[in-house]
């Protein structure tokens, strides 16, 4: 008999990324505009059926929304519970015992788990390494290359010339490895390579609707492959696992008829630059970014004091410690500028006080 749970369970701990209700939180990089205005009218129009019925097998409605804006086909289209489902999903129809998940680090911080979770190896290769030589993330007996573009935690765009090379390497490689690009902050970058997945045998091209639609709610994401790449997350995923609603909320933000994501998505990078500018003046290193976040070094040198320091005075970050050239460091969410005015006012105060000490 085997014990419940697994022992390679032992040391997994629960996510917990340690936020508290704030006035002003900018810790999660979701739309602080609000949510697709109409989608937001789609849910108060909602009626028993959407509550009391099943959803699609396999969201077929949103499947379609995708199609038509990124000009594939339907059945290059898979769905999913917030884009971690997607990542999960992917990482178990490509599980191989003794196989590992490779990846730039830092990145997302759930990939490591996903990987043990699914009885692989997380197998993070410095991002420096693999930024000069892609090939370090097919070193070994690999079942999956997570890539995250632009990257959470950094804000970094590995350009499309690079992914390129990858592929290109991972081609040559006899029954080679799943690349899974992780868009998330895609909207916020201008580019993207979610049409031209297809074209790739294994690659798997994600997106979330939790971050420029403003739907985090509904927990609800798609991503683009291969038809026979999208069969196999299908299988691993099952059925009905997108509600009524969330597919409804989801492709009518996909669509954007009335360019609503567009519009806040370029109020948001026009912002952030605005916001990159006002922490050089402070002094502070920073990460150049291609997403609706920056992250910069923590002014005392310790994250975790700066974040309760300015979480005291209402406003929540999320701070890191070792990221990439700037060791201890806060990341904040880019939204409309009278928040990030609390954000640089709560900062100011705590410079003040680190001069004092």
């Amino acid at each position: 008999m085997t014990p419940f749970p697994r022992p390679d369970y032992a040391d997994l701990d629960r996510y917990d990324p340690g936020r508290a209700p704030v006035a002003v939180d900018l810790s999660d990089n979701t739309n602080l505009w609000g949510p697709h205005p109409a989608a937001l009218q789609r849910v108060r129009e909602a009626t028993a059926d959407d509550l009391r019925c099943y959803p699609e097998l396999y969201a077929n409605t949103l499947r379609t929304a995708v199609a038509d804006k990124f000009g594939v086909a339907p059945e290059c289209v898979t769905t999913g519970d917030g884009s971690d489902d997607v990542i999960d999903s992917a990482f178990r129809a490509a599980y191989g015992a003794g196989q590992s998940v490779t990846f730039p680090a830092p990145t997302f911080s759930m990939v490591g788990d996903f990987a043990r979770m699914n009885g692989m190896t997380p197998q993070p290769v410095p991002w420096s390494e693999a930024e000069n030589d892609p090939g370090t993330l097919l070193d070994g007996d690999v079942a999956v290359v997570y890539l995250c573009r632009p990257n959470n935690p950094t804000g970094a765009q590995l350009p499309g010339e690079w992914v390129k090379r990858l592929l290109a390497a991972a081609g040559r490689v006899e029954a080679g490895p799943l690349i899974l690009v992780d868009e998330a902050y895609a909207d916020f970058a201008g580019e993207t390579l979610i049409a031209s997945a297809p074209r790739h045998a294994n690659l798997l091209v994600t997106r979330t609707c939790s971050k420029a639609f403003g739907l985090a709610g509904i927990r609800c994401s798609f991503a683009v492959g291969t038809p026979e790449v999208v069969l196999e997350v299908d299988k691993s995923r099952g059925p009905y696992k997108v509600s009524r609603l969330a597919i409804e909320l989801a492709a009518i933000a996909v669509r954007d008829e009335d360019g609503w994501v567009a519009r806040t998505t370029a109020e948001a990078v026009a912002i952030r630059e605005r916001l990159r500018k006002e922490l050089e003046s402070r002094g502070l290193a920073q990460l150049p970014s291609a997403a609706n976040f920056i992250l910069f070094a923590a002014p005392s040198g310790s994250a975790a004091d700066d974040a309760q320091a300015l979480r005291a005075t209402g406003v929540q970050v999320r701070p890191f410690s070792g990221a990439t050239e700037l060791g201890e460091a806060l990341r904040v969410t880019v939204g409309p500028w009278s928040l990030l005015q609390h954000f640089l006012d709560a900062l100011d105060q705590r410079l003040d006080a680190l001069k004092k000490e």
